[in-house]
């Protein structure tokens, strides 16, 4: 192996510090920056140093300057984008900035980051996609009748980082039961959220496929279940669980980000209806997942690998990983706890069928279970908990 001097974005990420602690361990010399200091991921013994630098999302071309001061000051040779708003703004010079992004193009990125364009993809590939009405302005959102749609739905971005008028803003998903609840969401939102989709909603369990793509061959594999989420009713996995991969829902993955010239990770969505057992793709993301932790300590080292395969190691196929490895995400745990008790089913838009409070504090305060590990909190890497613990509490 050859050792790399590599810079982490977005410090401030989970991801990157599974980044950092993967690649410090593999004996890279790893470098983080983050819009605030320290970071998370900074804080980790393996982080080598770190440095502030402007926000990917509200300053883009400040922060390519940033980066690019810090490539300079510190010889980095592979640069590693944790969030879209990163990748958004870097790839598209990466040949100013003189290192290895192991990424695609930005249009490829920007390709399979566009929702719209995705599920219609995937449509002609004989995936199944959630039914879906596109808005493409506030004009037609004021057009619309929303009384002549059947509920509930789920009210998405096209892209997760919207732009309009050379500004950039993080977007999310929004669950509406009926159509006064729906024209109360779409009053909240501004041009930059559109195009909008209003995608039926799949209840069901959701599954993680996770690749590496490189030069068209898969090299690493990876599944898992998501068992509890923040907010409840969907959204980043709190605590997930390894399983085996579904071959058939391995090969759909793999047939499509081929088809859309990929070459790097990828974390693709599915959610399988609970009453028809029909896995329904519902988005892909191009860039390391929040819980990246989890492959890593069930035998899939994805950054380890990237970056090998990246600088032109001969890499071997993944042969697979422990199934049954389980991993919580301490504070955001607590925060789905919080959430439960906070707020009642309704203002939840949690599905029929869904734990009770109780039910949810019982599955909480069941503190172990054979294979647990805490994602953040490491006995030889501590730090990082310390410091998501102190920001936890200063946030409430």
């Amino acid at each position: 192996m050859t050792r790399k001097r590599v810079l982490v974005t977005d410090g401030t990420q989970r991801s990157a510090l599974a980044v950092v602690r993967s690649l410090g361990l593999a004996g890279h010399t790893v470098f983080v920056c983050a819009p605030r200091v320290p970071s998370l991921a900074g804080s980790s013994r393996y982080s080598f140093a770190e440095s502030a630098v402007a926000n990917a999302l509200d300053a883009p071309e400040q922060f390519v300057s940033d980066v690019s001061h810090l490539v300079e000051r510190w010889r980095i040779e592979t640069l590693i984008p944790i969030t879209e708003a990163s990748l958004l703004a870097l790839l598209p010079e990466r040949e100013s900035l003189g290192v290895l992004i192991p990424w695609p193009d930005a249009d490829t990125f920007r390709a399979i980051s566009d929702k719209k364009a995705l599920l219609a993809t995937a449509a002609s590939l004989g995936m199944a996609v959630p039914r879906q009405l596109v808005l493409s302005s506030q004009a037609e959102a004021r057009a619309l009748d929303a009384a002549l749609l059947d509920y509930p739905l789920v009210i998405k971005p096209s892209r997760s980082v919207g732009e309009h008028d050379g500004q950039r803003v993080s977007l999310g998903v929004r669950h509406v039961a009926g159509a006064d609840a729906l024209r109360a969401e779409l009053a909240e939102l501004g041009e930059a959220a559109y195009p909008l989709l209003l995608q039926q909603r799949i209840v069901g369990p959701g599954i993680g496929i996770f690749l590496l793509m490189w030069n068209g061959n898969v090299l690493a594999t990876f599944a898992h279940t998501r068992l509890r989420e923040k907010p409840p009713s969907g959204g980043v996995s709190v605590y997930s669980e390894s399983v085996p991969a579904d071959a058939e829902l391995v090969e759909r993955s793999r047939t499509l980000l081929e088809h859309m010239h990929w070459c790097g990770v990828a974390m693709v969505e599915f959610k399988r209806d609970a009453g028809t057992g029909t896995p329904y793709l519902m988005e892909v993301n191009g860039r390391f997942w929040g819980s990246l932790q989890l492959a890593i300590d069930a035998g899939v080292d994805f950054p380890a690998l990237l970056v090998a395969a990246a600088s032109g190691e001969s890499v071997a196929a993944n042969a697979g990983y422990h199934v049954g490895s389980r991993m919580r995400w301490w504070w955001g745990d607590v925060d789905h706890l919080l959430l439960r008790w906070r707020k009642d089913v309704a203002a939840l838009a949690l599905p029929e069928g869904a734990p009770s409070r109780w039910r949810a504090t019982l599955d909480f305060l069941t503190f172990w279970h054979p294979h647990d590990r805490n994602e953040v909190f490491r006995l030889k890497d501590p730090r990082p908990f310390f410091r998501e613990t102190i920001e936890w509490l200063h946030r409430r």
